[in-house]
């Protein structure tokens, strides 16, 4: 692991990122990238709109432009801080990067690629909105091709890992990058299955999966659930103190999200760890 991308709106959310992101670049000897996007959709509200047409097109350009001079200096405070954070809790340098436009979009420009993305999994809004997830956190993980860690509200050094398995492409992807990543070694590996209707097929994939974490060096904690996912992942968390979860993402279509829910948005928001989420 070569580099780590670290989001930022200079939320709470965003702080505690920087200081996971400090725990990892530690953890992997990583260099760090810090990333706050302008969001262009600020301009466009509807008090720009009422400005504009109470005010007359000169002025409401000035206007404009006085909010954009507003929004560097924002960024710039917002990026500090962030550097700020790396240098107290672990005195590692980072590059910090002010970009506009959608955060999506701008992860193409991050040169070079990231190797894992890191983000909070609510914003600048999480106060108003505490039991909704943040909309850009979601369209980041749907679309990065990256590991992404949704980081919580608060810091904790990480100690015991697990890793929600279902035998997916996305959960085989996570658990060979466990196995050759330095990101967990000499951590407690916990690896759990929730068993489907052929439990007979659950006991092979967890099989599959306790022996590629074997040959890494592991002793992984192997265990077939039987419920809810949803229940038995949180329940496994809160009873052994699990630090931080690993898991697939968004494996069915969002047509099929907007029916039946999402077993990834509902670990992100009930599980208060950070949850490491692969496509």
């Amino acid at each position: 692991m070569k580099k780590i991308l670290v989001c930022t709106d200079g939320s709470e959310y965003s702080r505690v990122c920087c200081e996971y992101g400090a725990w990892l670049a530690q953890k992997v000897g990583a260099e760090i990238e810090v990333l706050y996007v302008t969001d262009l959709r600020q301009f466009e509200v509807p008090l720009i709109a009422d400005l504009s047409g109470s005010l007359g097109i000169q002025p409401y350009q000035a206007v404009l432009g006085q909010l954009q001079e507003l929004e560097k200096k924002k960024a710039k405070i917002i990026l500090d801080d962030a550097v700020n954070i790396f240098k107290e809790t672990s005195a590692l340098e980072c590059k910090t990067t002010h970009r506009t436009g959608l955060l999506v979009d701008c992860m193409d420009d991050c040169e070079p690629e990231p190797d894992i993305i890191l983000l909070g999994k609510r914003g600048e809004n999480a106060d108003f909105a505490s039991e909704h997830l943040g909309s850009t956190m979601e369209r980041v993980v749907r679309a990065s091709t990256k590991p992404c860690l949704v980081t919580s509200r608060a810091f904790q050094p990480i100690d015991k890992v697990l890793l929600a398995y279902d035998g997916g492409d996305s959960c085989l992807r996570a658990v060979r990058f466990l196995a050759s990543s330095p990101l967990i070694k000499g951590l407690e590996l916990h690896i759990v299955i929730v068993a489907g209707p052929n439990e007979d097929d659950s006991v092979v994939r967890l099989a599959e999966a306790e022996a590629i974490a074997k040959e890494a060096g592991f002793a992984p904690v192997c265990q077939m659930l039987h419920g809810t996912t949803e229940e038995q992942i949180s329940d496994y968390v809160s009873a052994n103190g699990i630090n931080l979860l690993v898991m697939g993402a968004y494996g069915h279509t969002r047509i099929r999200h907007l029916i039946i829910g999402s077993t990834t948005t509902d670990m992100i928001r009930t599980c208060r760890i950070p949850v490491l989420l692969f496509r």
